[in-house]
């Protein structure tokens, strides 16, 4: 015999079973038709199959079953690193150029159906154009116009990926090395380069210690030449004056015996002098002669002359 069963619990269970097949088909639409975009986040919807538009950040619905999300783009500056490649300079020299490149998402839907890949797309632009930038270039100039190498790379690839919805915002060069043989001549090079400096440097100075010893040399024989002829017009002068108070004193001398021939007397004192001054000269004259006497030929003269000596010199001492 069957088990009995109640026509009121069949109905109840019919009853929950369609209410949690209902629940679950809500919660499938609910689910479908709501979408929370996170912030600096773009999502690309399509309906049966063709773009539709772009969800932006915030709470947004949808048809269920119609629409779909069919690609999401972050909108945040995105780092990328670019491969490192072989460039070759326009002197034919090869470089291990190392780079990174920074773009952001700008259009979503361009980004979408733009490119299948718009980051395999910008890599791969960014090597060629790198490398077309490299080559016109020489090894020298590699390392001192980074700047322009990474302004020239980013204008080549902003113009393409305009069209990709991607905006270039700059790229950087991490590492530029060349070959070991190259590297090892620049080292040589930079090398000789200092010691040419620190030779010039050296003979500089030693040019500069020879002008400065010249120049120390004719100053002081200027200020010597200039003592000496100070000395020698101190000297001029001095000997000016000397003769000048000779001279002054000499005139003084001649007036006064002038004067004094004037007195009473005077001429007679002169006589005197006169006669004192021959007999001292005879006198030396016959000493230091020994064996030679030269006297004057009018004897008389010099005797008269003695002869009046004598008694101006006794006149004078009886007076």
């Amino acid at each position: 015999m069957p088990p009995f069963t109640s026509p009121y619990l069949t109905a109840e269970s019919t009853a929950m079973t369609v209410a949690i097949i209902l629940f679950i088909i809500a919660a499938i639409f609910i689910v479908r038709s709501v979408k929370v975009v996170p912030q600096q986040n773009a999502w690309v919807v399509e309906r049966l199959g063709k773009y539709h538009g772009t969800l932006t950040p915030g709470l947004n619905f949808l048809v269920p079953f119609i629409d779909r999300v069919a690609y999401r783009h972050s909108l945040k500056e995105i780092p990328l690193d670019v491969p490192s490649q072989v460039c070759i300079t326009r002197d034919n020299t090869q470089l291990q150029v190392d780079g990174i490149l920074y773009f952001q998402v700008t259009d979503p839907m361009r980004a979408s159906y733009g490119s299948s890949n718009y980051i395999v797309a910008v890599t791969q632009l960014a090597q060629t154009s790198l490398r077309s930038v490299i080559g016109k270039l020489e090894l020298d100039k590699t390392f001192e116009e980074r700047d322009i190498i990474n302004a020239q790379v980013v204008h080549a690839i902003d113009e393409a990926a305009l069209n990709w919805g991607v905006k270039v915002l700059r790229y950087e060069i991490k590492d530029l090395t060349p070959p070991k043989e190259i590297l090892l001549a620049m080292q040589a090079q930079i090398t000789a380069e200092r010691e040419k400096r620190a030779l010039i440097a050296a003979s500089e100075g030693r040019r500069q210690e020879q002008i400065n010893i010249a120049t120390g040399e004719r100053e002081a024989f200027i200020a010597r030449s200039e003592g000496e002829k100070q000395a020698a017009l101190n000297n001029a002068q001095g000997e000016a004056g000397a003769i000048v108070a000779v001279a002054e004193a000499t005139a003084q001398a001649i007036e006064r015996i002038a004067q004094a021939i004037r007195q009473p007397g005077g001429e007679q004192a002169v006589q005197l002098k006169v006669a004192e001054k021959a007999v001292d000269a005879y006198s030396r004259v016959a000493t230091e002669a020994k064996t030679t006497l030269v006297v004057p030929s009018n004897m008389t003269e010099v005797g008269t002359l003695i002869s009046s000596a004598r008694k101006m010199v006794q006149t004078h001492r009886a007076d």
